[in-house]
């Protein structure tokens, strides 16, 4: 008797762009294939990060985050081109459509990362066939190059997807993490960053292994909730399901206020905006959340209403972020009418643990030089942790 949906064991897949900005690039220049090529947001700048390299650049060891010099000073010929994010949504959108063709179980959870659970449309028996097909697909259709983990839930199989790059498949089971994962050094994990592998270090937790059989209540007192699921997923075990709507459920997280006067004096706005931003960040920190799409509403003392929005690259939670995009929308919207409410809200909202982040050309040099940030992308882990932002918690 064939098992239903809700016995089956889950079959998810993990699919990982393989240099993605510069696998687009070669996709629209086939001149560019072939060659070290790399993309960075000011390429005339010997001080420019590189957001992204391909691998023929790797090959003479350059990575990202580097600058720029010294890029060239290891391979002399490195071509640099700007980035064209116009063209990187419209690829990934592309890709999003194939997966979706298999199936409505598909989460993108970056503009180059998507979990896909085929566990009713092949499971476990046809899952192979069915992840070549989609590599495959993607690659004839769009000319780029993906990485597929498969396993029983979204940890093991972006573990896997990891695990073989360029167009690489690998399946990771449950049982064979006790040989393939446990050994690794904890930095090695998704979702531990250098703050948590300094606080395992001080409680003797070294590898993967040693953090799965760690005591609960320890990892509990060290790390709180986040400490109890790290260690959840040190032995393999994660519920999460695959959500097509993930993003689009969440709620939304905001603060207004009615000003003393009917305000016409633009910085008295904008502390009030700054006010504003510090109560929605407070709360998005309490709530552990991160949101993509920034709105700030309006009254005028004629009591019209006005709302203006915009959505950003990478998901924002910091009180100095937020500030920045309201008094953006604010000076460029504002037509000088008095003021009676302000208002900021953050929607589109995920939690910091799930939080990737897919950074601009300028926000990778923004970290890199106030975070001074080795490895950023190779390593999110050096900031926010592999997966996750995790602040407060990290």
């Amino acid at each position: 008797m064939q098992k239903n949906s809700q016995t089956r064991a889950r079959v998810i897949l993990h699919v990982d762009m393989n240099s993605f900005f510069a696998s687009v690039e070669q996709a629209y220049d086939p001149s560019l294939k072939g060659i070290p090529l790399a993309v960075a947001g000011n390429p005339q700048q010997r001080r420019g990060i590189l957001v992204t390299c391909s691998y023929e650049a790797r090959a003479f060891g350059v990575y990202t985050t580097m600058t720029v010099g010294e890029a060239r000073r290891l391979c002399p010929e490195l071509v640099i081109i700007p980035p064209d994010f116009e063209k990187y949504r419209i690829a990934s959108s592309a890709v999003f459509d194939i997966l979706r063709s298999y199936t409505e179980l598909v989460e993108p959870v970056s503009i180059d990362e998507a979990y896909v659970d085929i566990t009713d449309i092949g499971g476990l028996t046809n899952a192979v066939s069915i992840t070549n097909n989609i590599q495959q697909r993607i690659l004839q259709e769009l000319d780029l190059p993906c990485s597929i983990g498969i396993a029983p839930n979204k940890f093991l199989a972006k573990t896997a997807s990891d695990m073989k790059k360029p167009m690489g498949i690998t399946i990771l089971r449950k049982r064979e993490i006790k040989q393939v994962l446990w050994p690794l050094p904890v930095i090695d994990m998704h979702g531990i960053g250098k703050s948590t592998e300094k606080k395992l270090a001080e409680l003797k937790i070294h590898t993967i292994g040693e953090l799965a059989h760690a005591d609960e209540l320890i990892i509990k007192s060290a790390l709180g909730k986040n400490g109890v699921r790290l260690r959840k997923r040190a032995n393999g075990i994660d519920h999460r399901p695959v959500d097509p709507e993930a993003a689009n459920e969440r709620k939304s997280i905001g603060s207004s206020t009615t000003l003393p006067i009917d305000e016409t004096d633009l910085e008295a706005c904008l502390e009030t905006f700054k006010w504003l931003a510090n109560k929605v960040a407070i709360r998005l920190n309490k709530q552990q959340l991160a949101g993509s799409v920034i709105m700030i509403q309006i009254r005028t003392a004629d009591w019209q209403n006005q709302t203006r929005s915009r959505t950003v690259l990478n998901p924002i939670f910091k009180e100095e972020q937020i500030y920045e995009e309201a008094k953006n929308l604010f000076t460029t919207h504002w037509d000088h009418e008095p003021v009676r409410l302000l208002g900021i809200t953050i929607s589109n909202v995920i939690p910091l643990n799930e939080l990737y982040e897919q950074l601009s050309i300028y926000d990778y040099e923004k970290h890199a030089k106030d975070a001074q940030i080795e490895g950023l992308v190779s390593n999110l882990n050096e900031k926010f942790g592999q997966n996750a932002i995790k602040r407060g918690n990290d």
